[in-house]
């Protein structure tokens, strides 16, 4: 939290944040051509934002995209407003919200995370059945080949798929996109969702970007910002120790 206020107190780094809150996903280019500043100067706040988690990048082909991380502000939200005026402010953020999904294309829901293994094991435990059984609770079934369609199966034995879609981009072991649809709903292509994970080496670990896109709802963004984190922490759990967190984390009352 103290990185958090440093971050906050600087004019330029709070003038870069309202950029991005009013696009998201803009490249360095793009931010510095409203700041009177040096490319270098701007790096460097921008450094600072996403050391305090304000912000977070994700590459596609040579840009750098960069785009707000609300979960910080919606710590100090909680912590120092909601328990002064609560139901008023979540009914404006609320609107507000609505609002800014129904002006941009952008990427819906960023996440990322640093895991100690290679590029090749996390794009495996990304696409192995058998794997994504032992940390997501479904299996990931797909021949993984551009075009072709994928299921996410629960581990039941009831053979259910409860997400479906389509291999849109399968580059092993650096990028997958896939389509998400609910069964009964694939030829409905307005409510589908897009799901990309890129997966960089970073030193000598490995960085993993989910960008989650087009989702429908507000409440399908609330889902999912509880579901990735809780999920791709498992991953990370099963691929630098071997076993899973010792409870699902998603199954925790109150999580």
């Amino acid at each position: 939290m103290d990185q958090v206020f440093r971050a906050l107190a600087d004019d330029t780094r709070r003038r870069l944040l309202d950029r991005l809150h009013e696009e998201n996903g803009q490249t360095l280019g793009e931010l510095c051509a409203r700041i009177a500043m040096t490319r270098q100067a701007v790096t460097q706040h921008l450094a600072v934002l996403e050391a305090a988690r304000l912000i977070s990048t994700v590459r596609r082909g040579r840009e750098k995209l960069h785009y707000l991380n609300p979960v910080p502000l919606h710590e100090i939200q909680e912590r120092w407003i909601d328990k002064f005026e609560r139901p008023r402010l979540r009914v404006l953020g609320a609107v507000k919200r609505q609002a800014e999904e129904a002006m941009t294309d952008k990427p819906t829901y960023v996440y990322v995370t640093y895991i100690e293994s290679t590029p090749e094991k996390v794009w495996d435990a990304l696409t192995d059945a058998d794997l994504t059984a032992a940390y997501w609770g479904h299996s990931n079934v797909s021949d993984w080949e551009r075009g072709s369609r994928w299921e996410h199966v629960r581990t039941d034995g009831s053979g259910i798929a409860d997400v479906v879609g389509t291999v849109v981009v399968s580059e092993r072991p650096t990028r997958l996109v896939t389509t998400w649809a609910e069964p009964g709903q694939e030829d409905r292509t307005d409510t589908h969702s897009r799901v990309t994970f890129d997966i960089q080496p970073h030193g000598g670990i490995v960085r993993l970007t989910v960008t989650h896109e087009d989702l429908p709802s507000e409440r399908d963004l609330a889902d999912v910002s509880q579901g990735w984190p809780a999920v791709m922490s498992n991953l990370k759990s099963l691929l630098e120790t071997g076993r899973t967190l010792s409870q699902e984390p998603w199954l925790v009352p109150g999580a």
